[in-house]
């Protein structure tokens, strides 16, 4: 498992691009951005565009915008230093509502169902989540309540074979029998963790969307009090779309969590504060690369410094 200091670089590296919106034409990073400029109109005025480069939103804009200024007046804050440090705590503020530890111990098993449109990381993330839940002396079930994509379930399959943990699952069907049976399994087993997949659709699916609330259904039927998290799997990349997919996720599925992915590649990590912003849905996890242990819980300190610094 990565060391806490490596993290914290990797994270700050995965930030890069976000940091480079926000320097942008500014010239340079945020951090020396504010260290070398003096408080005035100008610089809120290009701090606003380059906020809203980073993916931050229209509403998140204002809202750390107007905060700074009052912090600045009623702080007299007269330079980048300054500036930078309230910044900082505006944004922790903002974020630190967001950061949640998933606690799977209240239930055996805990049934995690995990959501996400196509292309987000979904089959990938539940297999990140089962080696950091493993890393915390948790047993862990997966079931491959993605019946309809042969690929999904063979991806699914091969992270159970990487993390030595069982896959329950069958070819076609039903994906809530599916999901019936693997919580019968996990059950029978003593499992502590029970992480269960399904198919990929965009919220304008809504026979696919009615689909997946079959599955809670029959979880609760299967479990009473079950499923204990819904999280969504969220591509960084996907910019305010982001926002769309978890407003309408969690209006058909009332989501527990988030799990925010590929914050290393073309993203650009300002939609957490659009997310904090109009819909805060505890993040749980983010995700900054490929490798079977670059999914981590979200941090909000940790990712203020690298955001900023």
């Amino acid at each position: 498992m990565l060391a806490v200091s490596s993290w914290a670089a990797r994270l700050k590296a995965g930030l890069a691009r976000t940091r480079a919106s926000l320097g942008g034409a500014l010239g340079g990073g945020l951090g020396s951005l504010l260290g070398r400029r003096k408080i005035d109109g100008a610089l809120f005025d290009e701090l606003e565009a380059a906020l809203l480069s980073a993916d931050c939103g229209v509403e998140a804009t204002q809202s750390l915008l107007e905060d700074l200024r009052r912090r600045a007046r009623n702080e007299r804050i007269g330079d980048g230093a300054g500036l930078k440090t309230a910044l900082k705590a505006a944004l922790l503020e903002r974020l630190a509502p967001l950061e949640r530890k998933l606690d799977v111990r209240a239930h055996k098993p805990c049934v995690i169902v995990v959501a996400g449109v196509n292309g987000s990381g979904k089959t990938t993330s539940i297999g990140k989540l089962a080696k950091w839940f493993q890393g915390e002396g948790a047993s862990v079930m997966l079931a491959a309540g993605d019946t309809f994509r042969a690929a999904a379930r063979e991806q699914l399959a091969a992270w159970g074979e990487r993390n030595g943990v069982p896959v329950i699952g069958q070819q076609g069907g039903d994906p809530g029998a599916v999901v019936f049976d693997a919580i019968g399994a996990a059950t029978a087993r003593g499992v502590d963790v029970l992480i269960a997949d399904t198919a990929g659709r965009l919220p304008t699916q809504l026979h696919l969307m009615e689909e997946i609330k079959k599955v809670k259904r029959v979880i609760a039927k299967a479990m009473p009090g079950a499923p204990h998290e819904t999280l969504l799997v969220l591509d960084a990349g996907t910019g305010q779309n982001a926002l769309a997919q978890v407003k309408a996720f969690d209006e058909a599925l009332e989501l527990t969590g988030l799990v925010l992915t590929k914050l290393d590649g073309s993203a650009k990590g300002g939609v957490i504060l659009g997310i904090a912003a109009t819909r805060p849905i505890p993040l749980l996890f983010v995700g900054i690369g490929e490798g079977i242990d670059d999914l981590r819980p979200f941090v909000a300190g940790d990712f203020v410094e690298a955001l900023v610094d």
